[in-house]
């Protein structure tokens, strides 16, 4: 657990922490489509991803929208946890995801008492918002194109897929689906993606990271 959010060179955490931590946490598990929470549930605990991927959305129905995914490390609904407010999103398991759940509870009187963690917990939701302002400045000057192709290098796997719907990618990027079709297919003529059906495999991600510096 003290490998997954934040530095661990940074605020390195003791014993004390590490049990503190632990005792604060509960792991959880969810399959398939299975939420963590939901858009306007009362924000009672956040999350961190230990295995697996998750979407996050607003709306529902046809006017729901994915704003994001992640995977291992990240840190969900702490925000509006440490606000006392709602979640400003639903989060879904992509596959099966464990995750820790962390009670507001249970953990406001250990990052009180533990400095050390306090930290580490503010430099992983400083370096999520830094992923953030990425992509809003990638919004702002590079090319459709270049935008897709920094979003496949972010979101490829291990075994160099990626498995993102067409219409995920369109949102993700603030873009039409014709508009991410074709992009798509000048990366597949330049030899550095391949398309399938939900799924785009990267076969070149020398190809891929130069068009995404357009």
């Amino acid at each position: 657990m003290a490998r997954s959010f934040g530095r661990p060179d940074y605020a390195p955490l003791n014993v004390d922490d590490l049990r503190a931590i632990s005792g604060a946490g509960e792991l959880v598990s969810a399959e398939n489509d299975a939420h963590l929470f939901r858009e306007g549930g009362e924000a009672v605990a956040a999350y961190l991803i230990q295995n697996g991927s998750v979407r996050l959305y607003r709306g529902s129905g046809r006017e729901r929208r994915v704003i994001a995914r992640v995977g291992t490390g990240a840190v969900l609904g702490d925000i509006a946890m440490f606000a006392d407010s709602r979640y400003h999103s639903s989060a879904q398991a992509i596959g099966d995801v464990t995750a820790i759940r962390f009670d507001r509870d249970r953990l406001l009187p250990e990052l009180g008492r533990h400095p050390a963690i306090c930290m580490r917990w503010l430099v992983a939701g400083l370096n999520q918002l830094e992923d953030t302002q990425r992509r809003v400045i990638g919004l702002l000057h590079k090319t459709a194109r270049g935008r897709l192709a920094e979003l496949l290098l972010d979101e490829v796997d291990r075994t160099g897929t990626v498995t993102l719907s067409q219409s995920s990618m369109a949102t993700l990027l603030g873009i039409t689906r014709q508009t991410v079709n074709e992009a798509l297919g000048d990366l597949a003529a330049e030899g550095a993606v391949e398309t399938g059906y939900r799924e785009v495999r990267v076969v070149d991600a020398q190809k891929l990271a130069a068009a995404a510096d357009q």
